[in-house]
């Protein structure tokens, strides 16, 4: 019964954070430029992770590697919701992160929509695959040029359980090929599925979200054998368990 009010009051300040930092990363990023958008966009998504402390939601990020800032990354990850996003931008920030978005986030929604549209990131038509590699060459280029990151959840589309899913490697291909100088950085998520347990209403209380990053790895050798060990260890790192 109490996460029904709880989510209430979570969707009022998440919708207060949104709508502020809409016109507040467009000054940023008309007036400033590049930079000043991109710390916006960090503090934007530290308050998202505030909101969701109002239903009980905790959050471990462990990074026990050291993992070079004057390289750009592939950060390759398992997918469980929305939810996944604002720790990687967060905890990730001074590696730039970008993200393989579905076109449709890439309008109607304040703040989040002019991010993907303005902040690096590419939108991808799943149903028109040539559009899709078109944009992943484009951004595996942008990391390449100016030493951002891509963020890539090969499995397509979120798991409700917690349980891994296969990996559909053409997206994470065309990344490497595009972007051979970058590092690969594997990171496994877990329980962010159970902040969406009921769905979208009510939210789950009391989640612990927890981030493990895993050694990063070089492009170096055989395409398929360094995907297999990169889904090797993220899925080495998810607990499933409800």
């Amino acid at each position: 019964m109490l996460s029904y009010p709880l989510t209430i009051l979570f969707f009022i300040f998440f919708g207060l954070v949104l709508v502020i930092f809409h016109p507040i990363q467009w000054f940023c990023l008309n007036v400033f430029g590049y930079n000043a958008h991109k710390r916006s966009v960090s503090i934007l998504n530290w308050f998202i992770m505030g909101c969701t402390r109002i239903l009980g939601t905790r959050y471990k990020f462990e990074k026990e590697h050291q993992i070079p800032t004057d390289r750009h990354l592939i950060i390759v990850t398992n997918h469980q919701s929305m939810y996944d996003i604002p720790p990687i931008i967060w905890y990730m920030r001074k590696y730039h992160p970008k993200f393989v978005s579905k076109i449709e986030l890439g309008k109607g929604i304040p703040s989040v929509s002019y991010n993907l549209r303005h902040g690096g990131s590419v939108l991808i038509d799943r149903k028109d695959p040539k559009q899709s590699i078109t944009q992943l060459e484009k951004l595996g280029q942008y990391i390449e040029k100016y030493h951002r990151s891509a963020v890539i959840f090969p499995e397509g589309t979120r798991s409700r359980t917690g349980a891994p899913k296969p990996f559909r490697t053409t997206g994470l291909k065309v990344l490497m090929k595009h972007a051979p100088s970058a590092l690969i950085v594997p990171i496994s998520i877990n329980n962010s599925w159970k902040l969406l347990r009921y769905g979208k209403f009510p939210m789950g209380l009391g989640s612990y979200l927890k981030f493990k990053v895993h050694p990063p790895i070089e492009i170096k050798g055989d395409i398929d054998a360094i995907i297999s060990e990169v889904e090797k260890q993220i899925v080495s790192g998810i607990n499933a368990t409800p």
